[in-house]
């Protein structure tokens, strides 16, 4: 004997499944609207004139470094940095800032000011993890000239640090 009873809708398969493909869809829709609308995009940029005329400066500074002739050995320890002018140092002995920008994490960047020592030797000592590949860029304060250089760190050797 067969049984003609027909399953209640809920207690069978294929119902359910339907149900089940446009509600992912909708839950997935709200997430990403919701991303879309919370979420911070720094790469896009909004004055490209105000970033343009950054750029320019940028390189006025470079060129500066390059003019003064500014070349520096530079050696990146656990727990400090050191900076030995080869030419171009600064006469007045005057402090200057080196920045560690990290190439994909914006969160590990950090700056360090240098002062000169007896010796000629500006030294500053770290308190950040440098494990990883970064742009240095050196400065003084009133940034009338800049160098910078990507390094990958740590390294056991002095590298160069120039125009």
């Amino acid at each position: 004997m067969q049984s003609d009873i027909q399953k209640v809708w809920y207690k069978q398969f294929w119902p359910w499944f339907l149900i089940i493909v446009p509600l992912t869809s909708m839950v997935l829709s709200f997430t990403m609207m919701n991303l879309a609308f919370t979420g911070e995009d720094s790469m896009v940029i909004d004055d490209y004139y105000k970033e343009g005329r950054a750029i320019n400066l940028k390189i006025q500074k470079l060129q500066q470094a390059q003019n003064l002739n500014i070349s520096t050995k530079t050696q990146v320890f656990s727990d400090y940095v050191e900076v030995i002018f080869i030419s171009g140092e600064p006469e007045n002995g005057e402090a200057l800032t080196l920045d560690f920008f990290h190439s994909t994490q914006k969160f590990k960047d950090f700056s360090v000011t240098l002062f000169r020592d007896a010796n000629g030797v500006y030294r500053a000592p770290l308190t950040e993890d440098i494990l990883g590949k970064w742009q240095l860029s050196l400065h003084p304060f009133n940034e009338n000239w800049k160098i910078q250089q990507v390094v990958s760190l740590p390294q056991t050797s002095p590298f160069d640090l120039k125009h």
